[in-house]
């Protein structure tokens, strides 16, 4: 993939998140808050867990946390495109391991999409199924981005057609049993054993595969997840809150996170590029 290709593909990603901020913008305008009156209240609204104003009276009850969910609209947006480019180019002999399985592409920026819907749909609503959904979304990012790491460490083990799509399909059912396991596990040890274990498979691939991997890309993904934790930690926290401020930490946190899946779903698409070059 040229890099004039991808800079095309960032722009209409940028427009279709353009023309979902305006839908969201209308739906926050037009509809009822009253429509979520009778669903149970999560927890998370009961103790007021995030710094921004609880406004009811708004559609959006989070206002600034649900449009920065964009973010992964955003990027979820982007990979589908990649990976459409991908098949594409599916009679050529000079592909990746990752462009070899586009399905997977499709995957990761369908779950990308669906954290977006399900993590807004949460803050608009701070609702106990949003939080639900909103977490789906959140382990079903991680799962396939695991999953890609797995599939990208035992790279000599060759997949047909139809165990990639057992691969997809069996990771669809994983992640949705993830409804039930999130509430036998907390998060606060699942994510940050996924994380760990992420980190593990970037840093073996990429001994695996020096000369054809960025440490940059490893380095991001790593990092802006910590620098995320960070900020959302102060924002639970209620450390410099404004509760009606336009920035909000939580918000960030989305922003963070969503780049940095992007990151290290970009360590495995891409080969290692210099300014002047081609990303593959």
């Amino acid at each position: 993939m040229s890099k004039h290709l991808f800079i095309k593909l960032l722009i209409k990603s940028a427009f279709f998140t353009i023309g979902m901020l305006l839908l969201w913008i209308g739906i926050n305008t037009f509809l009822s808050p009253h429509i979520w009156d009778g669903m149970t209240i999560s927890k998370s609204a009961l103790t007021v867990e995030y710094c921004e104003f609880n406004d009811i009276t708004q559609f959006f009850h989070q206002r600034i946390n649900t449009y920065s969910n964009l973010s992964y609209f955003f990027f979820g947006v982007l990979i589908i495109q990649i990976a459409l480019e991908d098949y594409k180019n599916q009679n050529k002999k000079s592909l990746n391991r990752m462009e070899q399985f586009p399905l997977l592409s499709v995957l990761m920026g369908f779950y990308f999409i669906y954290l977006s819907f399900g993590s807004a749909f949460f803050h608009a609503s701070l609702t106990y199924i949003g939080q639900r959904v909103d977490m789906n979304g959140t382990y079903g990012v991680s799962i396939t981005l695991l999953s890609i790491g797995v599939y990208h460490v035992f790279h000599k083990i060759h997949l047909s057609d139809t165990a990639k799509y057992i691969w997809i399909g069996a990771l669809v059912v994983f992640i949705f049993a993830f409804f039930k396991i999130a509430l036998l596990v907390s998060s606060s040890i699942l994510l940050p054993a996924m994380i760990l274990s992420l980190t593990i498979m970037n840093a073996i691939n990429y001994f695996q595969f020096r000369k054809e991997r960025s440490i940059l890309l490893a380095f991001l993904g790593f990092a802006l997840i910590i620098i995320a934790i960070k900020i959302r930690t102060l924002d639970v926290q209620k450390v410099s809150c404004d509760p009606h401020s336009w920035y909000q930490g939580h918000a960030l946190w989305h922003f963070l996170t969503a780049l940095s899946s992007f990151c290290s779903y970009a360590f495995f698409r891409f080969e290692n590029f210099l300014p002047n070059q081609k990303l593959e």
